[in-house]
């Protein structure tokens, strides 16, 4: 029924001019245009009609297990009035899907949005019938005036009828609370005769979602919450205590005794919650926001940002701070190992404005090294806590947002970095500056004659310095991919024949690797490193050849030997094949020479 509030059908009821749609009648309209004022339509091929006398507010409509609140007048088609809240001038309230008037009424109040007057028209078989009721006559026509004054959202939220959740007031639409976040709530928690059995502090409790709270059925319920929002839960005995209750020796403080198989009724309210972000994906570092930053934008690599922060020890002792008491807040680049990497990684996450705790393994700190830092000596693997405010960032300029010249010389600037990153033993480094270079020069055709052969000549040393960083980070595969990239541009480029003929004979493919090699001493005969590795190669092919011969020769040897063993086993058959025969001979000769004396 909710599907075919979204799927207007327009019934061959309906007069033409009434259809706002170039459909034909009966046809499925998927998104059928709004109702204007004024204007009727069929719903669906049950025949309910409705006709709008004033807009609502918003998108929203009812769904099936909601409350909604609403006056309506019910009348025959000649105008007779069966029924009326407004005469007695009291709302009504009821449950969609129960049929508490009738079924076509329901479907009604389905298609409303909150303030809204429409004036509906329902066959008999949406209103009371064959049967008919006080004041309806069997078989007839009604029609019913209705105003949606609100609704009470109900969800069912293990899909299971385990635990039912009516919202009483709706929350702010800023998002639900995740597993790992920290959530503030209050609640009340009674037994179905009133009883009160558990009620959190006046000031709420504080408890992280994975980590539970109460009954299972708290942090469930929770998850489908946002702040501020307001609901009553019916808890059933599998996600509250089961068939155990709590009895008074297993109670914490604020409990009353609970009966097995007990329901619960839960007055609930989500305070607030605070983000929680596993940046690494390795519960390594950990931010929980305190304090929602500006906007959507956070710091790219290469970011100048400015913060002030408190950084402490787990046991909470104060090792450092920047940006208080008139110091200094710290500036520095992202993605530079200027700071540690914990701090690193989780300052690039965060947004103008933004506050957040980060907590961060050692493996992302200082490591196994013991560090004097300005207020207090942090020992060897210390986990750490850094409150952080990111007071703003400067993203670094994207290739989009520059000129030719800017882009060349922020190419040249990369590589270089680059280059004393390798130098220095930091490959991973070293490859993402190349690989970011060639970003900034990436597009062929934009630059002019001169510039096009800078631009060539950056790309491909930046390829093949990138391969160099491959190589020693063991990626073969991705070295051989940056050098075939040079060899399209430059097909004698030395230095990526000599790489790739490296990551070749990493690989075990020897015969390319002697290919490359070939041409690289075509283009230098007198490369010594060249020499130097195709004397290595001649050596692993030496050897290969020796392993190939070995297990050539041992595979033929068992062959031989399979064959030999093969021969014994027929000959031996063959012999016991001929003494048999020569038993059952003797046997028939036997025969022969008796039915012979027999016969005489």
């Amino acid at each position: 029924m909710a599907e075919d509030t979204k799927r207007l059908k327009i019934s061959s009821m309906a007069e033409p001019e009434d259809i706002d749609s170039d459909e034909e009648p009966g046809e499925v309209i998927e998104s059928a245009p709004p109702l204007r004022v004024g204007q009727e339509r069929v719903f669906n091929s049950t025949g309910l009609k409705k006709k709008l006398l004033r807009r609502g507010a918003g998108f929203q409509t009812p769904e099936f297990g909601d409350e909604p609140t609403v006056h309506y007048v019910g009348s025959l088609v000649d105008g007779t009035t069966f029924i009326s809240t407004r005469e007695k001038g009291e709302p009504f309230s009821f449950k969609i899907g129960q049929g508490q008037i009738c079924s076509g009424f329901d479907e009604a109040v389905l298609t409303m949005k909150k303030g809204e007057i429409a004036l509906f028209t329902l066959p008999p078989q949406l209103g009371f019938g064959v049967s008919g009721t006080n004041g309806v006559p069997p078989n007839s026509i009604i029609q019913f005036e209705v105003e949606l004054l609100s609704w009470i959202t109900v969800l069912d939220v293990c899909k299971d009828g385990g635990i039912l959740k009516r919202v009483v007031k709706k929350g702010e639409e800023t998002g639900q609370p995740g597993d790992l976040d920290e959530v503030k709530v209050k609640y009340v928690v009674k037994l179905p005769d009133g009883v009160i059995v558990s009620e959190s502090p006046k000031e709420g409790v504080e408890f992280y979602l994975k980590d539970g709270h109460l009954c299972s059925a708290l942090p469930k319920a929770i998850k489908t919450m946002t702040r501020e929002e307001k609901a009553d839960l019916i808890v059933q005995p599998q996600y509250a205590f089961g068939e155990e209750g709590v009895t008074i020796t297993s109670l914490p403080n604020g409990f009353s005794p609970i009966p097995p198989n007990s329901m619960l009724h839960v007055a609930l309210e989500l305070v607030s919650f605070k983000s929680v972000v596993d940046i690494t994906n390795d519960s390594k570092v950990i931010k929980k926001i305190v304090k929602e930053g500006e906007g959507a934008l956070t710091p790219n690599e290469g970011a100048s940002v400015l913060i002030r922060y408190t950084a402490k020890l787990e046991d909470g002792t104060v090792f450092e701070k920047k940006g208080f008491d008139g110091d200094t807040p710290l500036n520095f680049i992202t993605d530079e190992e200027q700071v540690i990497g914990g701090l690193d990684r989780g300052v690039a996450t965060m947004k103008k404005g933004e506050q957040a705790i980060l907590s961060i393994n050692h493996e992302y700190g200082y490591g196994s090294q013991e560090v004097n830092s300005d207020l207090a000596v942090i020992p060897p693997f210390s986990n750490l806590v850094y409150e952080v405010e990111m007071i703003e960032f400067e993203k670094e300029k994207g290739p989009w947002e520059m000129d030719v010249h800017e882009r060349i010389e922020a190419a040249g600037r990369k590589k270089e970095e680059g280059n004393i990153l390798y130098k220095s033993g930091k490959y991973q480094r070293a490859a993402k500056k190349y690989d970011k270079a060639v970003d900034y020069v990436s597009e062929e055709g934009q630059f002019g004659d001169y510039d096009e052969k800078v631009v060539k000549s950056l790309r491909v040393s930046c390829w093949s310095n990138a391969a160099a960083c491959s190589l020693k980070l063991n990626d073969h595969k991705n070295a051989i991919i940056l050098c075939s990239k040079v060899l399209d541009v430059e097909l004698y480029n030395v230095k990526a024949l000599y790489r790739r003929a490296q990551a070749y004979m990493e690989t075990y493919d020897y015969e390319l690797a002697e290919l490359d090699i070939k041409k690289a001493l075509e283009a230098d005969p007198q490369n010594r490193e060249v020499k130097s590795i195709h004397k290595t190669l001649k050596q692993l092919q030496a050897e290969s050849n020796k392993r190939d011969a070995k297990l050539y020769t041992n595979m033929f040897a068992r062959m031989a030997n399979d064959c030999s063993i093969q021969t014994k086993r027929l000959k031996i058959e063959k012999v016991e094949k001929n003494e048999k025969d020569g038993v059952m001979g003797m046997e028939l000769e036997k025969g022969d020479n008796e039915m012979a004396v027999d016969s005489s």
